[in-house]
């Protein structure tokens, strides 16, 4: 390679290719090389030092106890993620089983029809609602998504931010007051809110659907296993954060999000969705399967319902046509 460029050092490439002005022009003072024993040590050592403070800042982020029998027969159980031998695809089974799990689990909590096998994080997910009730209500004429101001602060801002982007006016009010109009095609709310206060939301929705609007509802899965259901009164999609389900704080995330609505919308359901494929034979066995992929299925990058994908399109088209040597 340094011959076909021209060069007879690697010294001499990175002189050529990186310019001076953010190269270090001395080197750098590095402690003795340590090994992996002594090393790992010294970072519990520093890790030791961290003072665990109870927080109290909310707004999504909890601190969990997760059960040693969830732990290890859930969480950690070998059935889905252990293959036979290296070349079989039961590992790949398994990671789907577990999907589809936390897809029924999220499906039944919400009380709506379908779940997606999760999203980056809730305000991602609140970001993505609007979109697609942008996609179901939106017109020139129809380009306001309102947002409760009792909604995470983080929820507001990732959408207020995704909403600009697209040229969508994002309206930032109080849910009790505000006023439905012929430009408004959607709303997202949240339940339980910011402040851990719960709120009927069946008149705010049943004024939403009677100004042709659809109404996202931000909520905690935990709370629902003791709340009534966002499906029950009426939300057409549910999103949250699955951090609640014993995963740790992580100082702040990102934690996998669950994004839920009726069967109607689930052809514009951003994300991915495991289901079971019986045989012909009408075996009672069944594989599990991407069943719909409209953020990541090749077949459908040009339709992808996440803005991401459809920005990456091009490029990932012309990577895979020069890997490959055919049209991906």
């Amino acid at each position: 390679m340094l011959a076909l460029l021209g060069h007879t050092k690697l010294d001499e490439l990175i002189d050529a290719a990186v310019p001076k002005k953010i190269r270090l022009p001395k080197s750098l003072r590095l402690p003795a090389a340590r090994s992996e024993f002594d090393a790992l040590a010294e970072l519990r050592r520093i890790a030791a030092e961290n003072q665990v403070f109870r927080s109290f800042i909310g707004q999504g982020y909890y601190g969990t106890i997760t059960p040693p029998v969830i732990q290890r027969n859930v969480l950690e159980n070998p059935g889905w993620y252990t293959q036979y031998t290296p070349y079989q695809a039961e590992i790949s089974q398994g990671r789907l089983e577990a999907l589809l799990n936390f897809q029924t689990l999220v499906t039944d909590l919400t009380a709506l029809d379908i779940a997606n096998a999760s999203m980056l994080d809730e305000a991602t997910a609140a970001a993505e609602a609007m979109m697609m009730s942008h996609r179901f209500k939106g017109a020139d004429t129809r380009n306001v998504f309102f947002v409760s101001e009792h909604c995470h602060p983080q929820n507001i801002e990732v959408v207020r931010t995704r909403g600009a982007a697209l040229g969508i006016e994002v309206v930032v009010g109080n849910h009790e007051t505000f006023a439905f109009t012929p430009n408004i095609f959607g709303a997202l709310v949240q339940y339980p809110d910011t402040c851990g206060v719960l709120h009927d939301f069946m008149p705010f929705i049943a004024q939403a659907h009677a100004a042709g609007a659809l109404v996202t509802v931000a909520t905690d899965l935990l709370a629902l296993t003791l709340l009534k259901p966002p499906g029950e009164f009426g939300a057409d999609i549910a999103v949250g954060s699955a951090q609640r389900f014993g995963v740790p704080l992580g100082y702040g995330g990102p934690h996998a999000a669950f994004f839920a609505t009726k069967d109607e919308f689930k052809r514009q359901m951003p994300g991915r969705i495991v289901a079971c494929r019986k045989t012909r034979a009408g075996s009672p066995r069944c594989a599990w399967r991407w069943a719909r992929a409209s953020s990541t299925s090749a077949a459908k990058k040009p339709r992808a319902t996440s803005a991401p994908h459809r920005r990456c399109w091009p490029t990932w088209r012309r990577s895979t046509r020069s890997i490959t040597g055919r049209r991906g």
